[in-house]
C-alpha cells in the first residue's frame, strides 16, 4: 500500500506549509492587537488526528485499552503547541517539518497518559488490597440463600500480590541493569596481535 493510500497519511509538505501560514497569521494577530485569536484551520486539525492515530497503531501503544484517550490527548497537545512552532527551526532540507514536531508532541501526550493510568490502576489495586472485604464475603442471592464470595477474594488477593511482587523485581532489575551500564567501561580494543 502506497504512503498517499494509507487512512493516516499526512503530507509533511503541505502540513508544514499550512502551520507555517498560520503560525505567521498568528504573529500577525498579535502585533496588530486584534480581537478573537485566530482558529486553527480545520485541515491542520484532521492531521493532528491523523499524527495522533497513526502514532497509536504502533507496537508500543496498539493494546492500550485507553488508546482513544491517548489521541486525545495528543491532539489537545498539538492545537496548545502549535503557536509555539518555530518557523525558522533547522532541519535537514532546510524546510520546515512539522510533521516531526507534532510527532514528537504526540509520542510525549501518550507517555503521559500511560502514566497517568498506571496511577490510576495502581490507586485501584492498593484499595481493592487495602479495603475491608470481609462485607463482600457473603452475598444474598434475593432467595433468602446466602453465597459464600471467599475463595473469589481469595484469589483476587493472590493475584495483587503476585502482581506486585512481579512489579518489584522488575523495578529492582531495571535499577541493577542501570548501574550495570554505569559501570561498564569502553575499553579500545588491543591491535597489537595483528600488527607485526
Amino acid at each position: 500500500m502506497k504512503a498517499k493510500e494509507k487512512p493516516h497519511y499526512v503530507n509533511n509538505k503541505e502540513f508544514s506549509t499550512a502551520v507555517v501560514e498560520y503560525c505567521m497569521d498568528v504573529k500577525e494577530w498579535e502585533k496588530e492587537g486584534a480581537v478573537g485569536r485566530p482558529m486553527v484551520p480545520d485541515y491542520i486539525a484532521q492531521c493532528f488526528l491523523r499524527i495522533a492515530e497513526g502514532l497509536s497503531h504502533k507496537a508500543n501503544f496498539v493494546r492500550y485499552t485507553y488508546r482513544e484517550e491517548m489521541v486525545m490527548d495528543a491532539v489537545e497537545n498539538c492545537l496548545k503547541a502549535i503557536e509555539n512552532y518555530n518557523i525558522e527551526a533547522a532541519t535537514r532540507s532546510g524546510l520546515p517539518n512539522a510533521f516531526a514536531y507534532f510527532t514528537q508532541i504526540s509520542w510525549y501526550a501518550f507517555l503521559r497518559r500511560i502514566q497517568k493510568e498506571k496511577k490510576q490502576q495502581d490507586i485501584k489495586m492498593k484499595f481493592i488490597s487495602e479495603a475491608d472485604l470481609s462485607e463482600f464475603m457473603y452475598e444474598n442471592d434475593g432467595d433468602g440463600s446466602i453465597q459464600d464470595n471467599s475463595p473469589f477474594l481469595d484469589s483476587l488477593r493472590q493475584r495483587i500480590d503476585v502482581i506486585k511482587e512481579a512489579d518489584a523485581q522488575f523495578k529492582e532489575y531495571a535499577k541493577e541493569e542501570k548501574k550495570r551500564k554505569r559501570r561498564a567501561v569502553i575499553v579500545d580494543s588491543d591491535l597489537s596481535d595483528y600488527l607485526d
